[in-house]
């Protein structure tokens, strides 16, 4: 439902619809089995300008916003490869969007022109073992050390390491106890820094273990060690101690996209339960006659509609530079919550035949239930949204 979307998103739909259509359910399912990254569809999606949508045109990107950026992400989603979310929210959502916005000139200049073409890709390193979306919690230290910063410590649940170049790392430059006292507010004293992965690897600072995980196998997570990796200060985003609000940027377009990326994998998932429904006969008549399975997917249909709504919403806030985190959060709320009941919906409708490995509603089904617990659990939006829009008391 195209509404009033600008001409720009209706061709970047077209454009990545087009791609996505060269790469069916079965090869998503081959990559998902073989715990492969989908080079291919990789390729052709940057070779078409649709990876490096939103890197500025001076770098040889596409000069789009986060509205085309989410489009891209639903469309691909909604192809089949619902796990491709992983694909635009590491590299453009943390790469692209981040240094567009907050990088400096040597850096933009260094690092989008390689994310324009595909050539480069990133991951983002925030999560720890001890602190996930309690973000003001994590242990992982910088000290600066003459002209460069010096990191120490482990993340966990790092996606996508195995392919990129660049990792956007979270650390503390000042520790908890201190910021609120020293800096004057208690997300003070973060820092955020680019850390060259080949370099780190080759030199032994950094190391990573995959964590063998349900799905989403087209990337993997893995556990992150850092050990006194060394960058120069030039590497780092915005400012020493003061990497809180980029963060916060950061972590906008990262819900906004899996939001993208969830309303894709309701749409198709809903788009094979109906073709299934209105082809399978029982009693003599197409299972998807009965009110019994046709009501939940037309409920569910419904939902889809409105978290497209909401979080095209989001993405527009965003690219206007206005507040945006109440519809943000929102988006990705009701984008996980009818994704995975979608799939769920969809498993129903077709019956035993859903756990065969034949039909691609399996894992569908694996890699929606992720969305309601990550980028941000659904328990942390709710009580933003008590808190923040209906004014009730803070339980955290």
């Amino acid at each position: 439902m195209d509404f009033d979307l600008p001409e720009t998103a209706v061709a970047v739909r077209e454009g990545v619809a087009a791609v996505a259509a060269k790469y069916d359910h079965a090869y998503w399912s081959r990559c998902e089995d073989e715990h492969r990254f989908p080079a291919e569809a990789w390729r052709d999606l940057a070779d078409g300008g649709w990876i490096g949508l939103c890197v500025p045109e001076e770098y040889g990107g596409g000069g789009a916003g986060m509205l085309e950026l989410a489009v891209a992400c639903e469309t691909l989603a909604a192809s089949g490869g619902t796990a491709g979310t992983f694909l635009y929210i590491l590299t453009p959502g943390f790469g692209a969007m981040t240094l567009a916005r907050h990088g400096t000139e040597e850096q933009r200049h260094q690092i989008l022109p390689g994310v324009a073409t595909g050539e480069t890709q990133f991951c983002m390193a925030l999560t720890e073992p001890d602190a996930g979306s309690n973000a003001i919690g994590i242990a992982t230290s910088a000290r600066v050390d003459g002209d460069e910063l010096v990191i120490r410590g482990q993340k966990v649940w790092i996606s996508g390491i195995e392919n990129a170049q660049w990792m956007l790392v979270v650390a503390r430059t000042t520790p908890a106890a201190e910021a609120k006292e020293r800096l004057g507010s208690r997300t003070a004293g973060f820092t955020i820094a680019l850390v060259d992965v080949p370099k780190a690897l080759a030199d032994g600072t950094l190391s990573y273990t995959p964590i063998p995980k349900l799905g989403g196998n087209v990337v993997t997570s893995s556990q992150v060690f850092l050990d006194d990796v060394r960058i120069p200060l030039s590497d780092v985003i915005g400012e020493v101690d003061q990497g809180f609000p980029v963060l916060w940027d950061v972590l906008n377009p990262e819900r906004i996209l899996a939001a993208a990326g969830g309303v894709g994998a309701a749409e198709v998932a809903l788009r094979l339960a109906a073709d299934y429904a209105s082809e399978r006969e029982v009693f003599g008549r197409p299972i998807g006659a009965n009110q019994g399975i046709q009501f939940p997917l037309a409920q569910l249909k419904a939902k889809t509609e409105l978290a497209r709504l909401m979080t095209y919403k989001a993405a527009w806030l965003f690219d206007q530079g206005r507040p945006c985190g109440n519809e943000t959060n929102i988006a990705k709320l009701t984008a996980a919550q009818v994704a995975w009941e979608a799939a769920d919906r969809a498993f129903q409708t077709y019956g035993g035949m859903a756990y065969s490995k034949e039909y691609p509603i399996e894992r569908l089904f694996r890699d929606s239930r992720i969305g309601k617990n990550i980028p941000v659990a659904e328990e942390l939006i709710l009580a933003h949204i008590g808190t923040q829009m209906l004014g009730l008391p803070r339980s955290y």
